[in-house]
Formats: C-alpha cells, sequence, structure tokens
C-alpha cells in the first residue's frame, strides 16, 4: 500500500516493482517477538533477499495486503517466516517512518509501526525469508545496538534507540493508542 508523507493511502503496487532505486513510500510493519523472561527474538535475513540479505534485525517485518488490519497482518507474517502462533500483538510506535539506502543503491522506504508480541514457543524458520534466529536478553541486544558492537539492519536501530525509551522492561512498555496510527493503518 503507498501512502502520501501524512501517512493517507494513495494506491497499491507490487512488493517486486516498489524495492528499486527509488522506492516510494508504503506502509509496512516491524515486530519484536519476546518471550516470558523479556529476551528478543531476532532473525537473520534469508541470504537472497532484495533488501540487506543476511542481514540480523528485528524478529519480523512485513507489509500489510490491501485492506489487512496491520496487527492480522503481524500474526500473518510471523507464522509465515517464523512458524510462531501468537495471540496478542501491542502497538508501539505508531508512526515509526525510515528511509536507508544500501550500497548498491536499493532504497526501502516505509512508514512503519512497530508492534510487541509475546510468544511461548520456539521459532521455525521458513528458510524462504530467514537464515537464523536467536533469543537475546533485551538489556543485551539494545546496549550492542546503542553502542554498535552489533550489526543490525538500519531500520532496526533507529527502532531500538526509540524502544529504550520506553523503558527497561520491553514485557512493560505502554502500548499505544491505535487510533494513532496512520489513516491508511487504521
Amino acid at each position: 500500500m503507498l501512502v502520501d508523507a501524512e501517512g493517507n493511502a494513495i494506491g497499491t503496487a507490487a512488493k517486486a516493482v516498489v524495492h528499486g532505486l527509488d522506492t516510494p513510500l508504503h506502509l509496512a510493519f516491524s515486530s519484536y517477538v519476546f518471550d516470558g523472561q523479556g529476551q528478543v527474538l531476532l532473525s537473520r535475513r534469508a541470504s537472497h533477499k532484495i533488501t540487506w540479505p543476511g542481514v540480523w534485525t528485528n524478529s519480523c517485518c512485513g507489509h500489510p495486503l490491501p485492506g489487512e488490519p496491520l496487527p492480522d497482518a503481524v500474526i500473518r507474517r510471523l507464522s509465515h517466516e517464523l512458524g510462531l502462533k501468537v495471540g496478542g500483538v501491542d502497538l508501539l510506535l505508531p508512526r515509526f517512518s525510515y528511509r536507508a539506502v544500501m550500497d548498491n543503491g536499493i532504497v526501502e522506504r516505509e512508514l512503519c509501526p512497530v508492534y510487541r508480541v509475546l510468544a511461548e514457543a520456539d521459532a521455525v524458520p521458513n528458510p524462504d525469508e530467514v537464515g537464523d534466529v536467536r533469543w537475546m536478553p533485551w538489556k543485551e541486544f539494545a546496549d550492542g545496538v546503542l553502542d554498535h558492537s552489533l550489526e543490525i539492519s538500519p531500520w532496526c536501530g533507529e527502532q531500538v534507540r526509540q524502544l529504550v525509551g520506553l523503558g527497561a522492561d520491553p514485557l512493560g512498555w505502554p502500548v499505544a493508542d491505535p487510533a494513532d496510527l496512520p489513516p491508511a493503518a487504521r
């Protein structure tokens, strides 16, 4: 779903044609999966991905289908990419947006609300999407991102900087109001 700077839907385009040298702003999401001890599930993008192949990042990212509520898209992609069955999806950063450029010139440009998800089972990565996974204590992960000792995707780095502002305990972070989502995501 293509969006304008205010987050209004302005059309749709196939994912295969959107990511390129002049990527239009489009709607996406990022999710961070936690276990009951506050460990975060990290994923390494599959090595054949067009954008950031083989790079470690947050648990799961994706794009909603036209008309699909973002929480439903999060659940769908977690099942597809990581084999996870989850229930609750908590909105954390309703208006996160970023632009990042790869060394080869491919641009990623997304309006990308961020969600927290709790999972009770281990992930079963889909090799078409995910090269590897690992659990890491949130504080260790966040510290590594902030001091640049961990190499991660550019969007994840920006998101972590905002998420640490929500507090030290990721299980206690406040849930954002869905009314704060951009219009195309409501």
